[in-house]
């Protein structure tokens, strides 16, 4: 039974279609001889040219790749020249990040090929799960801004948006994290280092992009050679992105650094290798890794490095393709819609100005006006440390054109602060994009901001306060220009395809429109007092947590008990997300059960999830610590039946899609007035767990609409935290809150690290000594309380399971379709083109 659950979850997806679907593609059906597929065992035999006994699982996976690719392959080219024919206004979105996972089963969903995979796997006989496992997941970003970039262009295929998503092709993702000793460890993750077969190169599309500087190795390193220019080239490698139900397969263009095809062939000759080879060298670096180590002025280097790579490459590209059908320069923004995901593309704005006025030899008023209409800019974040900021020298050795062009839009933009406020040169001097005093720095926020047309926050707490806090300043020179758009994820891979039971009663109880039209969910609604549909949504939830509990125990050798509450909290490891609070909360119960073993208390099993930033040492100390925790509960006699932590390692996508649907209770508990907006909190919601949380982020939208009542909330608001900041003491809580206080004791004294002193001194700096910047024992207690009640509705499955219809049901505005369709019409005034 165990392994039916397991390979259940992660066998190719089933859905109700027709076998017929591949004519519509152009190529025919699928020819089943024998038992096997034609299409797979000519790739298996032509692309490998290896003996049957020599083929593994992994080139059986890419030939299953590749033949669904060579299925979509048409439809993909003629969604190409679809939009060439028909020249409609196309968005472009800039991403440093894309978090895309695995892709096989995604496309075979969304494509309408599960029931012939069905029948694949039925007549070959083949491990599928074995297979499935073979495909690394692509992780081409840090968290939830680059799975965002992915759910987004799933809605704009979708929605059949002509759409393009253009990131960097990176050789290694975001590091494989291994648990040693309790210790975060990195290794490089290279996810290329066997072929990819969802790409396509395109080194016939390369593109120059030119830098002010060029390079040498000097005693053994790379060192730049002022004033001498010199060149990389972006190659570019398309994936398909196929939108649900394959009518249209739009494309995420990756590019690859590269250098021109020469050397000096006098200084290798004489022995001078590396030398001689420096410029390739540089190049070669450029998209070796995501999120370089930027603790170093080497690393953030780099990251300026590839994001101007970035922003050179995808404007030459689609300046390209707007030049190929229209001469007046004046008609880009009604042809070109470019999205700057954060600030890391906000060099778009010089770019597009320097093409503007060195190329199309445009005066500076109308190339602004033109500039300006063609951006928006997306804000991901209020935390001050993400507000890129580069340094003016920087510029000067690199992009010397560039910093003429900022310099000329910093001076015309402090002249326009001052016409409107004569007096008030701090206003001035704070909005302008030149950081004056000491080192000069460029703001590439303040930068984005004047040089779009919109700027959005991504919730509706945190355009507040980017509006009313972070950049205050410009946000009242123009006010028209900031708006909000709350994210969204989307809802094949989170519910259709991560959690095939929930979504099998939802179409038995409503249909299956609500893949594409998720506010159909709400029709649930009167469901949650329908005794059957409560009872099969139960079902359901524990088929999930059995599929998990099996798949756990197969991959990582740890038992889980799916009759306990599965209490998550999985994200990236930073202060202010509060995983830390977390643990104290899970010290406080632990504590309960020692002084009490007779405590009434539901058993739990906590499952933390996420990685740390290599240079980032106190978010390394706080998964040391969990693991420590993790390990002393687990191990104590007195609570290892009815407390369990577990902290997963190398949390990914693919982890995602497992533990999200298993999950029962949501943990979105940072400090408020910190997170944007959050995603994983709509997973969890759509998937049917109750969220504990504080008023942050999307979470205050998500209680909103499913009612507040169905919400765990506990904590201080945005505007407390604020309001406090100046008086605030932890220590208050300390001496006036007992449970604070033996909590705090406990682990100070060495219980849960009793050779390992550091951890519980800088767990002190933290909380004590630091002064708690992110206030978590001023919201301990709250938490506490809230924990209680959570403990007792869960202790009533079916008033459980009723508060969780609910959420299913109001978890429908946070679809990523909606967030794409008003992003579409308030921003991009784009219209779908239907692919013929």
């Amino acid at each position: 039974m165990a392994t039916e659950h397991a390979a259940s979850h992660t066998r190719l997806p089933r859905h109700d279609a027709p076998d017929d679907l591949l004519p519509q593609y152009g190529c025919g059906p699928i020819k089943f001889d024998g038992g096997s597929n034609a299409l797979f065992e000519r790739h298996l035999l032509f692309d490998n040219v290896l003996a049957p006994s020599e083929i593994g699982n992994r080139e059986r996976y890419e030939a299953i790749a590749r033949s669904v690719r060579d299925i979509l392959s048409q439809r993909w080219q003629q969604t190409e020249e679809t939009y060439n024919r028909e020249n409609p206004k196309r968005i472009y979105y800039l991403s440093m990040e894309f978090l895309i996972g695995r892709s096989l089963r995604n496309n075979v969903l969304n494509l309408g090929l599960d029931p012939l995979a069905r029948r694949f796997f039925n007549e070959t006989q083949l491990d599928e799960l074995a297979i499935l496992a073979e495909e690394p997941d692509a992780g081409l970003g840090n968290g939830g801004l680059g799975r965002l970039a992915a759910c987004f262009l799933d809605s704009m295929a979708t929605m059949q948006l002509p759409a393009m998503g253009y990131g960097l092709r990176y050789e290694y993702g975001i590091f494989k994290q291994t648990i040693v000793d309790g210790w975060q460890r990195e290794q490089p993750d290279n996810w290329l280092r066997r072929p990819d077969p969802w790409e396509v190169a395109r080194p016939h599309l390369a593109v120059a992009v030119e830098l002010g500087c060029s390079f040498e190795v000097r005693g053994g390193n790379l060192k730049a050679i002022v004033g001498v220019p010199s060149t990389l080239l972006g190659i570019p490698y398309d994936r398909p992105v196929v939108g649900y139900g394959g009518k249209t397969i739009n494309t995420l263009r990756l590019w690859a650094s590269a250098t021109p095809d020469s050397f000096d062939f006098q200084e290798f000759s004489a022995g001078e290798f590396v030398g001689a080879l420096a410029e390739r060298l540089a190049a070669d670096t450029v998209t070796r890794v995501l999120y370089p180590d930027d603790s170093t002025s080497m690393g953030q280097g780099l990251r300026f490095v590839q994001e101007y790579f970035l922003v050179a490459s995808s404007l030459a590209d689609l300046v390209r393709r707007f030049r190929a059908n229209n001469s007046d320069w004046n008609d880009l923004p009604d042809k070109v819609a470019i999205q700057l995901n954060d600030t890391h593309p906000s060099l778009a704005v010089a770019e597009l100005m320097r093409i503007l006025l060195d190329k199309g030899n445009l005066a500076w008023e109308e190339s602004w006006e033109i500039t300006r209409r063609t951006l928006a800019y997306t804000n991901h974040t209020l935390l001050p440390e993400a507000l890129e900021k580069w340094p003016l020298r920087w510029f000067e050795l690199l992009l010397p054109r560039h910093l003429e062009i900022i310099l000329e839009i910093d001076r015309r933009l402090r002249e326009e602060l001052l016409a409107r406020w004569p007096d008030d040169n701090d206003r001035a001097e704070r909005a302008s994009i030149v950081e004056r005093g000491g080192a000069r720095l460029v703001r590439m926020a303040h930068l984005a901001i004047a040089g779009s047309h919109s700027v959005n926050g991504v919730a509706e707490i945190h355009s507040r306060l980017l509006r009313d806090v972070t950049v205050r300043d410009l946000a009242e020179l123009y006010p028209d220009r900031f708006n909000n758009k709350t994210n969204g994820v989307t809802p094949r891979r989170w519910l259709l395809l991560s959690n095939p039971d929930l979504a099998g009663c939802i179409n038995e109880a409503i249909g299956d429109r609500w893949v594409t039209d998720m506010e159909r969910l709400e029709t649930l609604r009167p469901l949650a007092e329908d005794g059957g549909f409560v009872s099969s949504v139960r079902q359901a939830k524990r088929a999930a947590k059995l599929r998990f509990a099996d798949w756990l125990k197969s991959q990582a050798g740890i038992s889980v008990d799916p009759d306990t509450i599965f209490d998550s909290q999985v994200k990236r490891i930073h202060e202010y997300k509060r995983q830390l609070l977390n643990g104290l909360r899970i010290v406080a119960l632990y504590r309960r059960l020692r002084e009490n073993p007779h405590l009434d208390i539901e058993p739990r099993t906590f499952f933390f999830a996420g990685k740390a930033a290599p240079a980032y040492h106190v978010a390394k100390v706080i998964i040391k610590f969990l693991n420590n925790l993790g390990d002393t509960i687990n191990g104590d006699p007195a609570t290892r039946d009815r407390l369990r932590l577990v902290f997963l390692p190398d949390y990914c996508v693919s982890v995602a899609e497992r533990l999200i649907p298993a999950s029962d209770v949501s943990n979105q508990i940072s400090t408020a007035g910190y997170e944007a907006s959050g995603t994983s909190n709509m997973k969890f919601m759509m998937n049917g767990a109750l969220t504990i949380g504080t008023r942050d982020g999307a979470t205050i939208e998500m209680a909103a609409a499913a009612g507040e009542e169905n919400f765990f909330l506990f904590g201080l608001t945005a505007e407390q935290v604020a309001t406090s900041r100046g008086w605030y003491s932890p220590w208050w809580h300390y001496e006036n809150e007992p449970e604070t206080r033996a909590v705090l004791d406990l682990i100070m004294s060495g219980h849960f690290c009793r050779h390992e002193p550091m951890i519980g001194e800088t767990l002190r700096n933290i909380l004590l000594a630091g002064g708690d910047p992110y206030m978590h024992l001023a919201d301990l207690a709250s938490y506490m309380e809230a924990d209680m009640r959570l403990q007792s509705l869960y202790s009533e499955p079916d008033a459980w399971t009723r508060r969780a219809i609910l959420n299913i049901a109001g978890s429908g505005k946070f679809s990523s379709d909606r967030t794409i369709a008003e992003y579409a019409s308030d921003i991009w005034n784009l219209e779908p083109c239907l692919v013929r």
